[in-house]
């Protein structure tokens, strides 16, 4: 993993850690409020401008040198995140058979089934879901294909400015602000709330943010250490603040945009906090934790009910704390067994039928 990346890999575990918190407080200790925790689903607006950044970073210059595959590229992002995908919505799926036979509802819209296509298709998040269905987290994964799906389109702005960095992260959070506050005025609540309905449109403007904030980082912006440091403190202090008393999501996106641009800028020489081994492994594994968490959460909240004979009450934080930490092994699992495996398989025989369609037609033609 390059340098630069590895301090990124690493805020991806917090990213992960940030939403899982923020469902597990409110469903598995009660009703808490500790307020950078209540907007915990944020941390997917984090992971949409990750994404920007990160795929800016890895395929603009191929893109602007005429060198970028769209087939191979498309090839490996569903390698990425596809066989989780399925993975975690058939263990989902078995969950909720088991818990019919039983008699138990997992949730109230696990299961429904008109929803199952567009599960299957990572459309869910295109409005082509009639509710949050299965493992719903996912919604997230199909907003994400439809961004690499466009990712040519993106990057073709984003070559264009690459020499104006200030422009191109100026008139992205000009974007980001004018289609929050359009889409709040039209929905009647905010994007950033918006998952299987809108989900394809919220990732839109943090994903043009992150990749013009790339521009930024790539124009030496953080180059210096000191101003790495200033600007992850000033970005986390904003965050913090503006979700305990500004409450303000378009705020603390743009701010958590402007932590993603600071932290970058601690990789330079492969060494701190943040390209330590162990966050970075964290960060690896993290897509498997975000995909996993609410199936876990059902069946260790009904196992854990049922030892200590309680019902929908919140658990002893023995038992609560237990039910956050085993989600790393269980993570290690899906990672290790499902996720890289099953992600060379779809890269070896995804390039092999590409390359036999593109055979076909350039011998036809």
């Amino acid at each position: 993993m390059n340098d630069h990346l590895k301090p990124l890999t690493s805020l991806r575990f917090f990213a992960a850690l940030w939403v899982v918190l923020y469902t597990y407080i409110h469903e598995l200790s009660g009703n808490v409020s500790l307020g950078v925790l209540d907007k915990g689903y944020l941390g997917v607006d984090l992971f949409f401008v990750l994404s920007g950044f990160i795929l800016s970073y890895v395929y603009l210059d191929s893109y602007g040198e005429g060198r970028f595959k769209y087939g191979q590229f498309t090839i490996h992002r569903l390698a990425r995140v596809y066989p989780l995908h399925i993975a975690t919505l058939l263990f989902t799926l078995l969950l909720i058979t088991a818990a019919a036979i039983k008699g138990v509802t997992l949730d109230d819209n696990a299961a429904n089934w008109a929803a199952l296509p567009a599960h299957l298709t990572l459309t869910q998040a295109w409005g082509l879901a009639p509710s949050a269905s299965f493992n719903h987290p996912s919604w997230s994964i199909s907003a994400e294909w439809f961004a690499y799906l466009a990712f040519p389109a993106v990057a073709f702005v984003a070559w264009r400015l690459r020499e104006r960095p200030v422009l191109a992260v100026s008139l992205a959070i000009a974007f980001l602000i004018a289609l929050n506050l359009a889409f709040s005025a039209l929905a009647g609540f905010n994007l950033t709330r918006a998952t299987f309905q809108w989900g394809a449109l919220r990732i839109v403007p943090s994903f043009l943010y992150g990749s013009a904030l790339y521009l930024a980082w790539r124009s030496g912006a953080v180059s210096k250490p000191w101003v790495a440091l200033a600007g992850t403190a000033m970005a986390l202090l904003t965050v913090i603040l503006a979700a305990s008393f500004a409450q303000s999501d378009i705020l603390i996106v743009i701010a958590l945009g402007l932590l993603v641009l600071s932290i970058s800028g601690l990789g330079q020489n492969g060494k701190g906090l943040m390209s330590g081994k162990v966050l970075v492994y964290l960060g690896e594994i993290s897509f498997a934790t975000y995909m996993i968490y609410v199936p876990w959460k059902w069946l260790y909240l009904k196992g854990a009910n049922a030892l200590l004979g309680t019902d929908h009450a919140a658990l002893p934080f023995v038992w609560w704390f237990a039910g956050l930490l085993a989600l790393v092994p269980l993570s290690m699992l899906a990672h290790h067994l499902v996720e890289r495996p099953f992600r060379k398989i779809v890269r070896h025989y995804g390039e092999r039928l590409h390359g036999m369609i593109t055979y076909s037609w350039v011998k036809q033609g």
